[in-house]
């Protein structure tokens, strides 16, 4: 689990031009937004905090819990505390601010539309580098959604360390 915070202190035009809902972005568009926001992160322009919730933590909290504890670690990575949060959903995580919840938020706001696009963009990273130790699973290119295939290659080789044994295809194998 990979959350992101982002402020967007003085973007410079062009990343905004390219800001959206991550999912809505194309692989290359998405791409280009990233590389413009970690490289205004490097001038100093924009603020761009990363946090994680491992396998394990989700497993003992629960996704949704996990997720909050991400947002909370991303915020904790900025630099200094926000003066406000909007956060994208309907669960608001414990932050050293004032925030507001944003229901499809990646599509409404631009900061979160930000913040997706890096976490989004960072994940892909990590997954295509697991692609190169699994490379049955085929997660450069599923991300680690659970397509048919990917399903029927769990089933032939069974999960890896970085299988959550909640998804249930991975918790039925396990249960055999």
């Amino acid at each position: 689990m990979l959350a992101a915070a982002v402020v967007l202190a003085r973007p410079p035009a062009a990343l905004l031009e390219l800001l959206d809902d991550s999912k809505r972005l194309s692989p290359a568009r998405r791409e280009r937004a990233a590389a413009l926001l970690f490289a205004a992160r490097a001038q100093g322009l924009v603020e761009v905090g990363l946090g994680a919730a491992s396998v394990a933590e989700i497993a003992r909290l629960n996704i949704l819990r996990a997720t909050l504890l991400a947002m909370m670690r991303a915020v904790a990575r900025l630099p200094a505390p926000p003066d406000f949060a909007l956060v994208d959903g309907n669960t608001p995580p414990e932050l050293p601010c004032p925030l507001r919840c944003v229901v499809g938020g990646d599509g409404r706001s631009l900061s979160i539309a930000a913040a997706s696009i890096a976490a989004k963009v960072v994940r892909d990273g990590l997954m295509a580098r697991l692609a190169r130790r699994y490379p049955a699973f085929d997660w450069q290119r599923n991300a680690g959604y659970g397509t048919a295939e990917h399903c029927r290659m769990l089933a032939a080789l069974g999960p890896t360390p970085h299988h959550r044994a909640s998804f249930a295809p991975v918790r039925r194998l396990l249960e055999r």
